[in-house]
């Protein structure tokens, strides 16, 4: 698809009065917002370009539409007689690429994190010569081809694996599939973080294969570990854990439901020569916690990393049970003066929440706490001002005080 913001294209007219969060920057229009009469959002296709403009016909904007999605449409540029097309999509992949390489030394990041880098419903992944993209939306669906063409000017890929297989297509009318939409996959796709090395299942593996979003929060953990016990709970392929071990871990413990990727966990332990020190427990995250309590485990720093409990608003009630139950087994294992790192990535619980979270786990276990640092994203996910649905992740590093 491409077209320049001129008067081929559909209007899509906003309500009275609902345009003030537009105005102040964000790009987001929700059904509700719509002036039905002026413009039916029955009469517009998903992913057609549209003009948006406030209730007295002001300019909003140019972006597409999905009128079967609660977000209807998602403006990709603010400026007139723009064409967005591979043109536009170059410019904003050039501008990305400019900060992932004056923050990384090394081609293993986050290259395009959507609202946030200008390209809406869209994330892409770089480990080296490969890059794996998802798109979320109708209107990135259908500018696909020119993403792919752009992709190739500015990057020169060996290979793009497209993981369009996330549940939020669903909600846009999209098909899942995963599809390698350029060139050949290497066998073997590794990356670097820190001074460890870490082979990556990009076409099986959870999201696009690997969590640079959490990259930054692992090197301050480091500071934490050396001589230390050391348990991690979702571990996946091993990032917290062989980091760990790498930094001088005396003992790691690596908890993770998924036999496929606890296989790739000791896979990377042994690339990076900490294998003897890694020991691996293939459980549900409660379930291992319970256990280890019952036969009085004792762990010098815990690490909770789980997916997202609260995945809708209306999760909030029993994520944020799940998120007490969690961070209160985890203090049960934890040594006097031990280390807790507790994460979420739920946007739906914001950090404030999660802290008074775990200190209510924290007393109900008699248990006092010290908050010595916060972590977020990466900043290879930057944020988007205006936007705070792209600020979703949100790291404690909790210290345990000794009772007296």
């Amino acid at each position: 698809m491409s077209s320049e913001a001129s008067p081929a294209n559909a209007k899509l007219r906003l309500a009275k009065n609902r345009d003030r969060r537009l105005r102040a920057g964000h790009l987001w229009v929700y059904s509700n917002e719509i002036d039905n009469t002026a413009t039916p959002l029955k009469d517009f296709v998903p992913g057609q370009l549209v003009e948006i403009e406030n209730a007295q016909g002001r300019w909003m904007g140019l972006g597409y539409i999905n009128p079967n999605s609660l977000i209807c449409a998602r403006i990709v540029t603010r400026a007139r007689g723009v064409a967005v097309d591979a043109g536009l999509l170059i410019h904003r992949i050039k501008v990305a690429l400019a900060l992932r390489e004056r923050l990384y030394p090394r081609p293993y990041y986050r290259l395009l994190y959507g609202e946030a880098d200008g390209v809406p419903g869209v994330v892409v992944d770089r480990y080296g010569e490969v890059l794996v993209a998802q798109i979320t939306t109708a209107g990135m669906e259908a500018l696909r081809e020119p993403l792919l063409a752009a992709l190739l000017k500015v990057l020169k890929p060996v290979a793009i694996l497209l993981r369009n297989d996330s549940a939020s297509r669903e909600r846009e009318g999209l098909e899942r599939y995963v599809e390698l939409a350029h060139g050949k996959l290497p066998q073997r796709v590794s990356i670097e973080e820190g001074d460890c090395r870490f082979e990556v299942p990009l076409a099986e593996g959870q999201k696009t294969g690997w969590f640079f979003d959490q990259a930054a929060n692992r090197e301050q953990f480091l500071r934490y570990v050396r001589g230390k016990r050391v348990l991690d709970v979702c571990s996946y392929v091993g990032a917290w854990s062989v980091r760990a071990a790498h930094a001088g871990a005396r003992a790691v413990t690596a908890v993770d439901v998924s036999e496929p990727a606890l296989e790739r966990l000791r896979d990377n332990a042994r690339d990076n020569d900490v294998d003897e020190r890694i020991d691996v427990l293939k459980e549900d995250a409660f379930h291992a916690l319970r256990e280890l309590r019952a036969v009085r485990e004792k762990f010098d720093v815990v690490v909770l990393d789980p997916p997202a409990f609260i995945k809708r608003r209306k999760d909030q009630k029993e994520g944020l049970l799940a998120y007490r139950r969690l961070n209160e087994s985890a203090l049960g294992v934890l040594e006097r003066d031990g280390i807790l790192v507790t994460a979420s990535c739920s946007f739906h619980l914001d950090g404030d929440q999660l802290l008074r979270t775990v200190q209510q786990g924290a007393r109900h276990s008699d248990r006092s706490l010290q908050l010595l640092q916060q972590g977020y994203q990466s900043p290879d996910h930057p944020i988007h001002p205006a936007i705070p649905e792209t600020a979703y992740l949100k790291a404690f590093f909790l210290r345990v005080l000794p009772t007296q």
